[in-house]
């Protein structure tokens, strides 16, 4: 794979922002173009990046459609069916003290961003923030991840040749051409990753004052009481976990329960397995590998950390590991430690719900959280009393798919939110606009020297009604 010279990287950021200056990015019709010849490299070249997906994770042709490819094409579609609202200035109300007078709040480009991609869904998550940045009418300079090689190829070779050269760009490489991006002055960096390397741009975003945006992960917990018919939810959570061999950032993490549920569980969840993905999982097209050998060993060292339920074979030839369900995990196991990146879950015992909300409660911030239960002041308490990024009563993982609802974390699991309409926001400014005439006068009979005690008596009474 041939990474982009460092040497490189001032000029192409420069001339992005130059592209920028001179305006090319801010016509709502360059906007659309952009989107929707974007959408078309989707759509006639989704079998070259389903291919290329294969070969970094093993991911399976209409699991690329349904987390990446397709996912794509949908939110462009979004974006366009709704751009010309969210270009639109809006008015707002001002005090009768400033009448005669208008206000509108204007959104404008922020300028030239950097979008940072991870290898586990390396074209959804290095273009969907993209779609934003173009819609919003910014330059871009895309970084995919060196670790799903494949794809950062593909994106290199086709994004350039179908967007507007003059504003979007994509730089290959690992940490040197990543650290020689962050050494350039960007208007946002958007970095989707670990909280290591978030740290890592938030610190050098920092030298320039530059806003960021970090999806990070956390341990997702997911609840389980007897409320429920528990193989419909052995089944969801199976689907949720195991998709792109658990390398999901909002897949569910562990399972709490009461030892009574997660006893009924256990079995129901190896049947779900089986249902789901057959008992040769090495040999199913519809189940991926886990993307290298430095994070397959990572995995297989956390076998030892509970009972095994169903699963656990592993070959370091294929990087494949079978999905698999450990019991008897304690809350002190180094499987609960960090976050798991891959196809294992444990079930954690609990007392009761007071027990589960502690536990959850006295973690870091996860990035979603599942309930399972039917029982309304279940759900409500967990509303209420745990903060993360989501919250899915019911089904892990599917709130990415409503544009209008925000996806991001909280604390340790991220800083900022996208999708929909956010993600315009997120890559725009919004510019205060005030328009009062010279005539007739307000300003200098009410606030401007000399003051007099009318005057005195009336900033009082304004001030007064605004607090």
């Amino acid at each position: 794979m041939s990474f982009t010279a460092i040497d490189r990287i001032p000029g192409i950021v420069a001339g992005l922002r130059y592209s920028f200056a001179q305006g090319t990015t801010r016509p709502e019709q360059w906007r659309r173009e952009q989107l929707t010849k974007l959408r078309g490299l989707l759509l006639d070249r989704g079998p070259d990046f389903e291919r290329a997906l294969f070969e970094d994770l093993g991911k399976a042709g209409t699991e690329a459609q349904l987390t990446e490819i397709g996912f794509l094409v949908a939110e462009i579609d979004h974006a366009l069916q709704h751009l010309a609202g969210w270009m639109r200035p809006r008015r707002v109300g001002v005090p009768l003290a400033l009448q005669p007078a208008t206000a509108r709040v204007v959104p404008e480009p922020l300028g030239v961003v950097l979008v940072i991609a991870p290898w586990n869904y390396p074209l959804m998550l290095a273009l969907s923030p993209v779609i934003g940045a173009l819609a919003a009418g910014n330059a871009a300079v895309i970084k995919p991840s060196e670790l799903a090689p494949a794809t950062a190829r593909l994106i290199a070779q086709l994004v350039p040749d179908t967007l507007d050269k003059r504003a979007v760009a994509v730089v290959e490489g690992a940490v040197p051409e990543t650290t020689a991006l962050l050494e350039e002055r960007f208007d946002h960096i958007f970095y989707t990753g670990n909280g290591k390397v978030g740290r890592i741009v938030a610190h050098a975003a920092a030298d320039n004052l530059t806003p960021v945006t970090l999806e990070l992960g956390g341990k997702s917990p997911a609840y389980v009481d007897d409320s429920v018919p528990l193989a419909e939810a052995a089944k969801r959570l199976v689907w949720g976990k195991f998709m792109n061999a658990g390398q999901t950032c909002v897949a569910p993490d562990y399972v709490l329960g009461t030892r009574s549920v997660l006893a009924r569980l256990a079995p129901l969840l190896a049947d779900a397995v089986h249902e789901l993905y057959g008992s040769a999982t090495s040999e199913n097209p519809d189940y991926g590998r886990i993307v290298n050998r430095a994070q397959f060993d990572r995995l297989v060292s956390y076998l030892g950390d509970g009972d095994v339920a169903v699963g656990g074979a592993h070959d370091a030839t294929s990087l494949h590991i079978d999905p698999t369900v450990l019991t008897h995990v304690s809350r002190d196991a180094r499987i609960m430690q960090e976050e798991i990146f891959g196809p294992l879950l444990p079930l954690v015992a609990v007392d009761d719900l007071d027990d589960a909300l502690t536990f959850v409660v006295g973690r870091d911030k996860p990035l979603a959280a599942y309930v399972f239960s039917d029982d309304a002041a279940v759900r409500e308490r967990w509303e209420r009393e745990t903060s993360s990024g989501a919250l899915g009563f019911g089904v892990p993982v599917m709130h990415l798919t409503a544009p209008e609802l925000p996806f991001g974390g909280v604390g340790e699991s991220g800083m900022g939110a996208y999708h929909g309409e956010l993600s315009f926001r997120v890559f725009s400014h919004e510019k205060a606009v005030l328009a009062k005439p010279l005539r007739p006068d307000t300003l200098a009979p009410t606030v401007m020297p000399p003051f007099t005690a009318a005057k005195d008596g009336l900033v009082r009474k304004w001030l007064r009604k605004l607090l």
